[in-house]
């Protein structure tokens, strides 16, 4: 829109006239909204239209009417820590403010400038109004939903109206305790008002996106959440959002990089209410529109970059690193994206650099719930169920805030919480939100908690497990860990971590580490794809039982091998983009015959062994005609991650290679699905974990880039103990003589060959003297569990300096 002609007035701003200087003038949000309109529109970032009243149209809406020495008498009384007081005091306030005509010289500003709005559009415009108040949206000063919003205003007695609620919005109760407790005068605030051509999302889709992952902390990730409509269902926390990741690094370098995909319920979608007595209104979803993800990979994409776009210039503008809030919409008339909000990050961004804090659950019972996490905390406490706003009162400190939904009105109560569970909502809602800036764990989008759970009862829940939170009977003890990363020293061993779960991959990557040694692909496998590949591949043949075992899983896609393919190359690819540039080494399924069986679908393929741990396992897989096309399926993964998302530090490793000519045979086989070892910079690593690798490490070494130990089969089979049998388990030590000669000998032998050589088996992590035993040897890298890698950082560092 072109607002050249448009003239500032004492009254009214339009977004090309106004930036972060003029947050005193138009508040935060506006000035935000008009700081992007004016730098980032000519960058390609669409922001809707618009103007913004000022502080001096509040102060004379104030003053004018009396309204300003009524409103100092009323708060004279009001305590805010009595919710009772409180809700009383800002009733009357908001009542007063709504029965008091806006003056004529600030109306006419407005519908003047309205009026302006709708000739540019050429034709009368439907507007969001927003409240925006001058101590919103600093890096200081922030929190969610402190004034409202209208949407599908139109004509101007309509737009007055709104304008006079969002005048009185600055006096809702949690406006009021917020201020209180931050030391904000309620009468040197004011309120602007934001009025925004509308984006037709009601027709397509819309939500809200963070540049930095709000639960870690994790700094080269987009955070997105979708949902059908308007986009108030997902700040609300009305609906449980669909949820995408984007790595932000090679996302500027052209590459592909959407990292995760989950797939939320989207039960309702936010319309105009047409013809009705609102101006908005919720209809339920299409079940299979609801199990369709409800933005395409190109608008994610775009979302993504303009996250990169805003935040770069927000941190420029502010001299330092300013990860981003950003509400988004998609019109469904021109198919276009736009950002309608956008303001700082204001909970990890202020997180402490040097110091790390790790919750730990000394024991489990019975899972009661599970829905997405909120922080990484955990907290107990009895259950007390809220129905709705009138329940309040009977809440008491410590107690866990079970709902269907938080309301921005509960903010006084909430932060009197041990933790929050909510039916409702993704990572981005307003339970969400609040949790994070109260430092609460909070467990959201849970569907059933106010079924399952009785008020009184005592729970646990804990954030501490990675992406889904969980709902544990009674009272359990935890433990709090508290690392202090300040001036620890690097030794000149890589230390390296072992991981399994996606879910935990931003949080661990925040340990002092040199990349990752081993992530395994059977979890991934067994807790995001959960299919055999051989179903997938033959899903046409199946009987119906087992198609619809698999339609269950694989919900949105019908190219079945294609959902192998994806799930598994988003997994891996969480954990590659939390440790880049650092190496991380994919090692190919290790399954055994008993556990690939026990995927859906599994029991038809896979043969009965009276000894999987030495049959049909590893590499002798992945070259058998049974099973080449499955072993595929891993590879196309692989080059998924690494051609498409850009993630080259993704290495991958062999295990249980027996042969050097089974070594080949695979490397033939990877090379059919665009898996060259040396080509775009692919290494290849060999498990050495059986004898044949230590006797044969000199010729192993000319076809692999190195060697990774796997001290627990190496134990197994050097000593020819079964390590799942508890009679012989007294046998099994690492720490045996021959288990270290085989070790010490292989790792001189990749010294010679300049090969690397590192160990990812347990027993580094379990005895400090074989971590000292290694480090004399001459080891390249140890690959550590995560709970284990700063002591044995430590103990290394010791050794180091003794030899």
């Amino acid at each position: 829109m072109n607002t050249a002609t448009s003239v500032a007035t004492e009254y009214i701003r339009w977004f090309d006239q106004i930036g972060m200087d003029d947050v005193g003038i138009v508040g935060g949000k506006n000035a935000s909204l008009g700081e992007m309109y004016r730098q980032l529109t000519p960058r390609g970032v669409l922001i809707p239209p618009g103007f913004a009243t000022t502080s001096a149209a509040y102060r004379v809406f104030l003053d004018d009417t009396g309204l300003g020495a009524k409103i100092t008498q009323i708060l004279s009384g009001m305590n805010v820590d009595d919710i009772g007081s409180l809700q009383h005091h800002g009733a009357l306030i908001r009542h007063m403010i709504l029965e008091t005509p806006i003056p004529d010289e600030i109306s006419h500003a407005i519908v003047e400038s309205y009026h302006e709005l709708c000739k540019q559009r050429g034709s009368v415009a439907d507007v969001a109004v927003r409240s925006s108040a001058t101590a919103e949206d600093l890096p200081d000063a922030s929190f969610a939903g402190q004034q409202e919003t209208y949407l599908n205003v139109r004509g101007q007695a309509s737009l007055l109206d709104a304008c006079r609620r969002c005048f009185a919005s600055l006096f809702t109760d949690r406006a009021m305790s917020y201020r209180v407790h931050h030391g904000f005068d309620h009468m040197q605030v004011a309120l602007s008002i934001g009025i925004q051509q509308m984006v037709r999302s009601d027709l397509a889709s819309s939500g809200v996106m963070f540049s930095i992952d709000t639960e870690s902390g994790f700094k080269d990730a987009v955070l997105i959440n979708a949902a059908y409509g308007l986009g108030e269902n997902v700040v609300q926390g009305s609906v449980n959002p669909d949820e995408y990741y984007v790595f932000k690094p090679t996302l500027k370098e052209g590459f592909r990089p959407i990292l995760k995909k989950t797939l939320g319920g989207k039960e309702l979608q936010m319309v105009y209410d047409v013809g009705g007595s609102k101006m908005t209104k919720n209809v339920p979803v299409a079940k299979d529109r609801a199990e369709r993800f409800a933005l395409e990979d190109d608008d994610i994409l775009q979302l993504a970059r303009w996250a990169c776009v805003i935040e770069d210039h927000y941190s420029e503008l502010r001299g330092g690193f300013c990860p981003m809030d950003m509400e988004w919409a998609k019109d469904g008339q021109t198919g276009k994206l736009y950002i309608v909000q956008a303001r700082p990050e204001t909970v990890q961004s202020r997180a402490a650099a040097t110091t790390l804090q790790r919750y730990h659950l000394k024991s489990k019972s019975k899972c009661l719930l599970t829905g997405r996490s909120v922080g990484e905390k955990i907290a107990s406490g009895p259950v007390r169920l809220i129905r709705d706003v009138h329940a309040l009162g009977d809440f008491q400190t410590g107690e866990i805030l079970v709902t269907d939904k938080t309301d921005p009105d509960w903010e006084p109560v909430m932060k009197r919480a041990a933790g929050i569970i909510t039916n409702r909502g993704g990572r981005t809602c307003h339970a969400a939100i609040v949790s994070r800036e109260l430092g609460l764990p909070a467990i959201v989008g849970t569907v059933e908690g106010t079924r399952v759970l009785e008020d009184g009862q005592q729970v646990t829940i804990s954030c501490a497990e990675g992406d889904t939170g969980s709902v544990y009977e009674g009272a359990l003890e935890f433990e709090v860990e508290q690392i202090d990363l300040a001036g620890l020293q690097r030794p000149r061993t890589k230390m390296m971590m072992n991981v399994a779960s996606p879910e935990e991959a931003f949080a661990l990557s925040g340990l002092p580490n040199d990349g990752i040694g081993l992530a395994r692909e059977e979890f991934i496998i067994t807790n995001f794809v959960r299919v055999h590949p051989k179903a997938l591949l033959d899903f046409e043949t199946l009987d119906q039982s087992t198609r619809q075992a698999i339609e269950n899983v694989t919900k949105g896609y019908d190219d079945k091998p294609q959902f192998f393919v994806d799930r598994l190359a988003e997994g891996v690819a969480m954990i590659a983009a939390a440790f880049y540039p650092k190496d991380v080494i994919l090692r190919f399924s290790d399954f055994k015959t008993n556990e690939y069986a026990h995927l859906v679908g599994g029991a038809a393929y896979e043969p009965i062994e009276e000894n999987p741990m030495i049959g049909y396992r590893g590499a002798s897989r992945y070259y058998h005609p049974d099973y080449s096309e499955a072993f595929g399926l891993e590879c196309r993964a692989v080059d998924k991650v690494r051609s498409v998302m850009g993630l080259k530090n993704l290495k991958v490793m062999i295990p249980f290679c027996r042969t050097v000519e089974e070594g080949k045979r695979v490397q033939s086989e990877m090379a059919k699905h665009g898996l060259r070892r040396g080509e775009d910079g692919l290494q290849v690593y060999v498990m050495c974990e059986l004898p044949s690798n230590v006797f044969l490490a000199d010729q192993f070494a000319e076809i692999f880039d190195g060697f990774s130990i796997g001290s627990n089969d190496l134990t197994q089979l050097i000593l020819g103990v079964d390590r799942d049998s508890e009679i012989v388990a007294h046998v099994f030590d690492e720490r045996n003589e021959a288990v270290q000669r085989a070790i010490a000998s292989v790792i001189k032998t990749a010294k010679e060959k300049h090969v690397k050589i590192g160990i990812c088996g347990q027993a580094p992590s379990d005895y400090p003297e074989f971590a000292e035993f290694l480090v004399r040897q001459g080891i390249d890298s140890m690959s550590l569990t995560p709970d284990a890698i700063l002591k044995t950082t430590m103990r290394v560092l010791e050794a180091e300096s003794d030899s």
